[in-house]
């Protein structure tokens, strides 16, 4: 039952985080929905949970046209996995711990990201915009949203518990 209702959340979760860009909306309304979403999946799938998402939506939006540079999908993966790590090492330690695994986690991708798009990979000027402090932005608004959805106590924490 465990392993159903992990493919269940994580197919739905996954979903959402990879369809909604599918939209075209502003990356200041779709940013922070795919932030939401992953760390709403590390609350509910575990920290391998949420890293595993994390993970996968770049390579979605990318096969599905919605990324047309190659190089970005494990950049962005990198700097989800250390969101996501960030909120999941803290997220067992309370309303306090969840906010400052959101504020690291949000700051160490946004550090990442920034850092990798001018210094590795050396991106046009538009994707170097798009993917530094704009990520700080929607990674802290979406985990706050999450955060605030999962005090609500309708969402349990951990599926696999």
């Amino acid at each position: 039952m465990k392993k159903v209702k992990f493919i269940t959340y994580g197919g739905i979760l996954l979903a959402v985080a990879a369809l909604f860009p599918g939209l075209h909306l502003p990356q200041y309304v779709t940013g922070p929905v795919v932030n939401f979403t992953i760390i709403l999946a590390t609350y509910v799938l575990g920290t391998i949970g949420g890293v595993i998402l994390g993970c996968l939506t770049p390579w979605v939006a990318f096969i599905s046209g919605l990324m047309p540079v190659a190089f970005l999908p494990p950049i962005i993966m990198v700097g989800n996995g250390i969101y996501t790590l960030s909120f999941g090492l803290l997220k067992n330690t309370g309303l306090k711990g969840m906010i400052a695994g959101i504020i690291a986690g949000a700051f160490l991708k946004y550090l990442f990201l920034s850092y990798a798009v001018t210094h590795i990979v050396h991106a046009p000027p538009k994707l170097v915009q798009m993917l530094s402090l704009p990520q700080l932005f929607t990674a802290l608004v979406g985990g706050v949203i999450a955060v605030l959805v999962v005090k609500t106590g309708y969402i349990k924490g951990d599926v696999l518990k």
